[in-house]
């Protein structure tokens, strides 16, 4: 398991280095919140450890930035700061738990362990969906891909073009991401014929 522990105190990010090394787990660690979200976006990480008070980037703005391309790794905040309202413009922001300052390694070991069986039981739960409703996780991908990086709203043909598959097949997943709030539909009238429907990625 590959650990992104986000400090700048040089002693800590050893001390997090040393307790994933304990763990078994391999620990990329980094000074500040810029390079910090820098190095997951490039390497991605199964969970992130991000000090709160840091220069340049604090930990507020580092979970915002992760989950802006993250939405699901486990980012747990380390804090000496207890109060209520800091914990909770973390959790508004998508931060999954906290550690607090001094940390000790049985704590945010078993932390780590929980929040990856939940996110693997999560993932698990998910998959299993699909499979009761037909649908594979490799072809939901490939539309999913193709309809985030459009720049405007395509046509059903479009996405077969695109993809290779039937069109009862591409309605289908269409269909499924409508359900899921991923996918909108936009109804464009023809001067001629019947409308059209659109669907663009939200």
């Amino acid at each position: 398991m590959k650990i992104l522990a986000i400090d700048d105190d040089a002693s800590i990010r050893y001390m997090l280095s040393e307790i994933c090394d304990f763990a078994g787990w391999t620990a990329v660690v980094c000074s500040n919140g810029k390079e910090g979200v820098a190095e997951f976006l490039k390497n991605g990480s199964d969970v992130v450890l991000v000090d709160y008070h840091m220069p340049e980037m604090d930990g507020l703005m580092t979970v915002q930035e992760i989950r802006r391309f993250n939405k699901e790794v486990p980012i747990l905040v380390l804090t000496v700061d207890e109060r209520q309202e800091v914990a909770d413009r973390f959790l508004d922001e998508g931060a999954t738990d906290f550690a607090l300052k001094p940390v000790k390694a049985p704590d945010l070991i078993s932390r780590i362990q929980l929040h990856r069986r939940l996110l693997e039981a999560t993932r698990k739960k998910y998959e299993d969906a699909f499979v009761a409703k037909g649908i594979s996780q490799t072809t939901l991908s490939h539309i999913v891909s193709f309809l985030s990086s459009c720049d405007h709203p395509c046509t059903i043909d479009e996405i077969m073009k695109e993809i290779g598959l039937a069109y009862p097949t591409v309605y289908r997943y269409v269909v499924h991401l409508m359900q899921t709030g991923k996918v909108r539909t936009i109804v464009s009238y023809q001067k001629m014929g019947r409308p059209k429907n659109l669907y663009q990625w939200i």
